[in-house]
């Protein structure tokens, strides 16, 4: 199974946020991006999905950014990329050209099981997991503190 580009981005995001929250660092879209060698659109399009789902609080102006919320940093990783993937299925059987094999087949099953136990093994991880204790730092960001002094 391939996560879309938007749900990498995503889980980016969030890692992003939760290493640099630990450090009581302000994060921006624009940190983000750059971090993540992505544009800042299809980063603000990630964070305005992950603040609907409460795992990101974003504040505007001078003193803004982005942080985890709660939620956010006890979330499982499993809950999160079913909510940023969608409920889609591994093929499509069905649509404009369905497949002929469709009535008698069990590969639609077998890779819905599949699908399942990859969701179940990733809800065992929260993010803190992806984060805490890391021997190196995720990623070396030009952040600034909350009163816009660089570090």
């Amino acid at each position: 199974m391939q996560l879309t580009r938007f749900t990498d981005l995503g889980l980016r995001t969030m890692m992003l946020l939760a290493s640099g929250d630990s450090e009581g660092r302000r994060v921006t879209i624009r940190t983000v991006a750059a971090a993540a060698g992505a544009s800042e659109h299809h980063i603000a399009k990630a964070v305005a999905r992950l603040v609907d789902l409460d795992m990101v609080a974003a504040r505007r102006g001078r003193i803004g950014g982005l942080s985890l919320t709660d939620a956010g940093r006890t979330v499982s990783v499993g809950w999160l990329i079913r909510r940023l993937e969608g409920d889609q299925e591994v093929v499509q059987c069905e649509g404009v050209t369905p497949c002929p094999l469709l009535p008698g087949c069990r590969l639609r099953r077998a890779l819905a099981d599949a699908k399942e136990a990859f969701y179940r093994e990733l809800d065992c991880h929260t993010l803190d997991d992806l984060v805490r204790d890391a021997r190196l730092p995720l990623i070396q960001l030009h952040l600034t503190t909350t009163e816009g002094i660089p570090r």
